[in-house]
């Protein structure tokens, strides 16, 4: 491991709501200095998002994480050309000086995640990224962990862990839980003083969206007004929360395909929609059984945040004892904190620290991980 040094970063993540590409700057030496910069989110259209959902039913069947068949390649391509050019208009819309920053950290698209397999495969080209904004570029951060043994995920904990020690006082209670939201949802649990403990708990975000998609044409639940019109199928409610899953030794992870949309005819769309609410909050709630000690504090991240109904649930089931807050509550950026973390362990690659660690993805030791992809250096000028 070399020593450490405060770099800007860039992070960069399209996640599993396939909404678009999350782009945020940070000043950090990869440990307990974390200054957080601008963010800024650049939505898909709609035409893009249904190419990424079709090279989602396309990655199915791959058997090696290298394979591009058809679409996929140029799938890649593109996603690729479309993270540069976020990261072009982000340094325009900052006024950040593009020569500032230290090194890129490139989630990729993830299109196929069977941990049981070891294997992950995440679309996205890091050379061609470094060549077009001609700066460094970590990518490809989860296969080291699938090798040593580990789901590949969450990788997000390492930079919770420096957020839970950067926060204000009167939101500084321990243990305390980070749960993101997204089309699955994660959580990592922290008591100060031990490893992280953290795993994908259940379906986020995805099914309602599919659902909403599917029968309504709609991207999301704005605001929760489907939802909020609808009750809960318990039925429908107990058909999900009983899966084997729940049930899994930690750590574990989920690919988007785990958990299938309800069929057409379960129920109204409001009446879905409230469920999948329910169910959300349920499966991150059934993850305390995995914690040590019941959490005092619940901070809440990710496109979940909004929604009124999963919020509510989570508050009413973590019980009186313990309080459930937005990011923004805690002093953060719910839409920005994966970006964030991506640029944080971009600089944690750089130095050789650990990404994961066995109470994390199960991997057999603490590991580093992610390739670094440098820029061709600039021609120099004929002499004249």
């Amino acid at each position: 491991m070399t020593g450490t040094r405060r770099r800007r970063a860039i992070g960069l993540m399209s996640g599993t709501s396939l909404d678009g590409i999350d782009v945020a700057l940070l000043d950090t030496d990869g440990e307990a200095i974390v200054i957080r910069g601008p963010a800024r989110v650049y939505p898909y259209e709609a035409a893009f998002r249904r190419r990424l959902a079709a090279g989602l039913e396309a990655a199915k069947g791959l058997a090696h994480r290298d394979e591009r068949p058809g679409d996929l390649s140029a799938l890649e391509t593109e996603l690729t050309l479309r993270h540069a050019a976020a990261v072009e208009r982000f340094l325009d819309d900052a006024q950040i000086d593009p020569v500032s920053v230290d090194v890129v950290g490139f989630h990729g698209q993830t299109v196929l995640h069977r941990p049981e397999r070891a294997l992950t495969v995440q679309l996205g080209d890091g050379g061609l990224l470094a060549e077009r904004l001609g700066r460094p570029v970590v990518y490809d951060m989860r296969a080291r962990d699938m090798r040593e043994g580990g789901q590949g995920a969450p990788l997000v904990p390492a930079y919770h862990a420096a957020l839970a020690a950067n926060r204000p006082g009167e939101h500084a209670a321990l243990p305390v839980v980070f749960v993101n939201i997204g089309g699955i949802s994660n959580v990592t649990y922290l008591d100060g003083e031990n490893d992280p403990i953290a795993f994908d708990s259940g379906p986020g975000n995805a099914l309602l969206d599919q659902w909403l998609e599917r029968e309504a044409g709609i991207a999301f639940d704005q605001n929760g007004a489907i939802a909020s019109e609808g009750g809960i199928l318990r039925g429908l409610a107990d058909e999900y929360l009983s899966a084997d899953f729940f049930d899994r030794k930690v750590p574990k992870s989920l690919d988007r395909f785990d958990f299938a949309v309800p069929a057409p005819d379960a129920g109204s769309l409001e009446d879905v929609a409230r469920t999948l609410c329910f169910v959300s909050a349920q499966a991150i709630l059934k993850a305390a059984r995995h914690f040590p000690e019941k959490p005092k504090l619940w901070i809440v991240c990710g496109g979940g945040r909004r929604h009124p109904a999963i919020m509510a649930d989570l508050a009413e089931g973590a019980g009186p004892d313990a309080e459930v807050i937005s990011a923004e509550a805690a002093g953060f950026d719910g839409d920005a904190m994966e970006a964030e973390a991506w640029a944080y362990l971009a600089v944690r690659s750089l130095d050789g620290r650990p990404l994961t660690w066995p109470t994390t993805t199960g991997c057999r030791e603490p590991v580093t991980g992610g390739v670094l992809a440098t820029p061709s250096p600039a021609p120099r000028s004929a002499a004249v």
